[in-house]
């Protein structure tokens, strides 16, 4: 039971990881190197595009190559690899070195999604709370990505921001690699509730609903991408142009908002786990919304309390789409089935860098907020095509059944 305990928070660090260090950059453009390089912040952060790409793309290799070599030695790779290049990032002299850093960044980051959460959702009943729990990790990282950015480069400059991160990722690394050397993880470390779900497989969900399900994740997950990539990066800047302050009070404002918002993962996944996922998804789409309306509308200190709003309902989203693929997909396939789905978020992510520099250098960020209030119309229709069912159950390999609308 221990040893279970201490993997899983080698899981939720490895998610705290990867999101901070895939938004540090966003913070690093926006709060030193426009001025240290003679760059606008709509000319520089497009280098950031190719990490995004091999955020995505590298996700499809890395959930096939941990389902047929291991998945405990593919986060040895993940914590040691993404240490490695953020360093390299903080020797970077010029655009075109940075982005490579980070090109080598997001392949290494692209690991964590496909195999992490497979390993969080193996053998569990109930998923919504375990994923719920490791996406607040996740949004930690997103929160402390501005906050530790901030804080390094009043300090000692935009370098030590890559390099100190990076050197603490290599030591998780080495940890981790030393703990699963030491014991093999056995059934009896397993929670109850691991084992029984461990020993239990899908049932029959008819064609037509599975293809139905798998449409709506695909879909939601494409906007959701979208929602969330120009959020997390743009909040710093928004907050830049909104309050003339210091590179740390910026990090304290978007920290303030990611960890408060935080807490919606909590509630989200207990209620996934308890009720059906048809009226909690679509009630957390309609209120993005709405508060991104809300957010055209307004200026000055009342942005702040927007921001926590909004951002309570995008990193609500979160669990949702996680649920439902691990519920629907078998064991032995899962984490290339959360790379396909990581595939389609971080794509369209990488494809929101040039869109947020292209609106921000034309028109501001209130015609990004009013794009965002159409992508989330969109996934709330979308939502409305889901079954009505509390969850899609696990049934024993020999029976056969059908998920009841």
């Amino acid at each position: 039971m221990q040893r279970a305990k201490v993997r899983f928070l080698f899981l939720n660090t490895g998610h705290f990881l990867d999101h901070l260090f895939m938004l540090i950059f966003a913070s690093v453009a926006a709060l030193r190197l426009t001025s240290e390089w003679g760059m606008t912040y709509a000319e520089l952060i497009p280098y950031s595009t190719p990490a995004f790409i091999a955020f995505g793309v590298g996700a499809l290799a890395a959930g096939w190559i941990a389902d047929k070599w291991s998945r405990e030695r593919m986060m040895v790779v993940f914590f040691i690899g993404i240490g490695v290049s953020s360093v390299l990032a903080s020797f970077a002299n010029n655009p075109i070195e940075i982005g490579l850093s980070l090109t080598l960044m997001g392949l290494f980051a692209a690991i964590y999604h496909p195999v992490g959460l497979a390993m969080v959702v193996e053998g569990r009943k109930n998923t919504g709370m375990p994923l719920a729990i490791n996406g607040v990790y996740g949004n930690m990282g997103v929160a402390c990505a501005a906050l530790l950015t901030g804080f390094l480069i009043d300090i000692s400059g935009w370098r030590t921001a890559f390099i100190i991160p990076g050197v603490a990722s290599m030591l998780i690394g080495t940890l981790y690699l030393w703990f699963i050397r030491s014991k093999p993880l056995l059934e009896s470390d397993l929670p109850a509730s691991h084992l029984s779900g461990e020993k239990e497989e899908l049932g029959f969900l008819p064609r037509c609903t599975l293809l139905r399900v798998f449409v709506v994740i695909f879909f939601t997950t494409a906007l959701g991408g979208l929602i969330f990539q120009s959020t997390t990066f743009s909040l710093p800047n928004v907050f830049n142009e909104e309050f003339i302050v210091s590179a740390s009070l910026i990090g304290w404002y978007s920290f303030l908002v990611f960890a408060v918002a935080a807490v919606a993962q909590l509630v989200v996944g207990y209620l996934v786990d308890n009720y059906s996922i048809r009226p909690i998804f679509a009630t957390v789409s309609l209120l993005q919304a709405v508060l991104f309306f809300v957010m055209t509308q307004v200026n000055g200190a009342i942005t702040l309390l927007i921001a926590i709003a909004f951002m309570l309902v995008v990193f609500g989203q979160i669990p949702i789409n996680d649920v439902l693929v691990g519920r629907i997909a078998r064991s032995e396939w899962r984490s290339r089935a959360y790379a396909i789905r990581s595939v389609i978020t971080f794509s369209v992510m990488a494809s929101a860098i040039p869109l947020i520099a292209w609106i921000h250098g034309n028109w501001g960020f209130s015609r990004l907020f009013e794009l965002l209030v159409v992508s989330a119309l969109l996934i709330f229709s979308a939502t409305l095509l889901l079954p009505d069912t509390k969850q899609i159950v696990r049934l024993k390999p020999n029976l056969k059944g059908s998920i009841n609308d």
